[in-house]
């Protein structure tokens, strides 16, 4: 008595009030690196991580009418990994990333998993975060720059006759790992050519 199914509550993730003229700027600074380095479409890549959760449960519940936070068993606690998806601006899917929470490869898909053969002939990662958590971090994402994005940028370049000097475009969002100094100074050492661009804050859906 007195209760009715309800599906859970959360915080959204607020627009920012000037995301407009954010886009605006953002576009400005890929027209003016595209006309200034000579950037193909093959040669601008957007990368994205999502949470990908092993087993999702329903999304309703019962709670007593009225009650304005509900939680729903399994939509806060998951089971889950990162995949880091990258594709390029002339529609070529780049290989995963997928980002588990553990400290060894024993939090890794078996080797014998159904699958994971050829997702390893396509070039995907399997990788621990060396952490409690499955977010990337800053080795994972050298890891993805080093064995995924810098290859293909390499592989399409010499497809498309251009030469060693040819620059790249990397879109990605504001990630706390993606912004941070030790991660920016890490790609101008050894990625120099590889130039970043940032989606605004919460301004991904957009």
């Amino acid at each position: 008595v007195g209760f009715s199914p309800r599906r859970p509550t959360r915080a959204a993730q607020k627009i920012p009030v000037n995301a407009a003229e954010l886009g605006d700027k953002l576009l400005l600074r890929f027209a003016y690196l595209i006309e200034q380095l000579f950037i193909l479409a093959a040669f601008c890549v957007n990368t994205d991580q999502t949470q990908s959760v092993f087993a999702y449960g329903t999304a309703m519940t019962w709670s007593a009418t009225g009650e304005k936070q509900v939680g729903v068993v399994g939509q806060e606690e998951k089971r889950a990994f990162t995949l880091n998806v990258g594709v390029s601006m002339d529609g070529v899917l780049l290989p995963f990333q997928a980002i588990y929470s553990g400290k060894s490869i024993r939090s890794l898909p078996r080797s014998d998993a159904p699958g994971r053969e050829r997702a390893q002939e396509l070039g995907f990662l399997f990788e621990y975060s060396n952490t409690d958590t499955y977010w990337s971090t800053q080795e994972t994402m050298r890891s993805y720059v080093d064995n995924v994005l810098a290859p293909y940028f390499e592989r399409r370049r010499i497809e498309l006759g251009c030469p060693e000097t040819q620059e790249y475009i990397w879109e990605l969002d504001c990630w706390s790992v993606h912004k941070s100094e030790q991660f920016r100074s890490w790609m101008k050492r050894t990625h120099p050519r590889i130039k970043m661009l940032y989606v605004p804050a919460g301004c991904t859906g957009l």
